[in-house]
């Protein structure tokens, strides 16, 4: 399994981006998101998911670890291959999908090219139930906090949000933590992505 490419951006352009990775050139089908993110002759990483077929072998390349499990997810649901995936991390950011499984909006959804609403009902549907499998009260004290907010807060939707982008129940509730219910939902999931990457770059150090 290939997790991540780092090296010179050979290609970007279309739906393709090409990293250079000791005389090697990797494409990758990526989005309009990470496309946007790289300059070709300029050094980037992409973290990777390799899908194995019978008639192909594709590499999908991605400039965020949320963009990517977002991806996984997408293609996970009945129906949505890569190609409507690619398209629909193309038209919302990572946060944005998060939040519209969260709060059940398949609205958002069809609003992306060939998506329709059954689809659209299909992903936010499977996708959200996913997410809430996991009961908050397996968490001990931070479960019980979280059980006890009033159903379809904004603090609950960030949490289910943040599981989405990859994140277990533990982590999300611990980000949320100390962000007021008067904010608004994404608000909170932006506050506490910022507290998370913090904890992952301490952890690095």
């Amino acid at each position: 399994m290939i997790y991540s490419l780092n090296g010179r951006v050979a290609y970007a352009l279309g739906d393709t981006a090409v990293i250079e990775c000791g005389g090697v050139g990797y494409a990758c089908k990526t989005t309009l998101g990470t496309l946007s993110e790289l300059s070709v002759g300029e050094t980037a990483t992409l973290y990777t998911h390799l899908a194995v077929r019978e008639d192909a072998v594709e590499l999908f390349g991605f400039h965020s670890l949320e963009e990517l499990e977002c991806f996984r997810l997408l293609i996970s649901v009945s129906g949505v291959g890569a190609r409507f995936a690619l398209a629909i991390l193309s038209s919302m950011t990572p946060s944005s999908m998060a939040m519209a499984i969260a709060s059940g909006n398949q609205k958002e959804f069809s609003k992306v090219k060939g998506i329709g609403p059954k689809i659209a009902q299909r992903i936010v549907m499977e996708l959200k139930d996913k997410i809430t499998r996991e009961p908050a009260e397996a968490l001990g004290q931070e479960g019980a906090s979280l059980a006890g907010l009033a159903a379809g807060s904004a603090v609950q939707e960030a949490v289910a949000a943040l599981v989405v982008l990859g994140y277990s129940q533990s982590e999300a509730v611990s980000a949320v933590s100390g962000c007021g219910e008067d904010m608004a939902a994404d608000e909170i999931i932006k506050q506490a992505l910022k507290r998370l990457a913090s904890g992952r770059l301490a952890g690095e150090l």
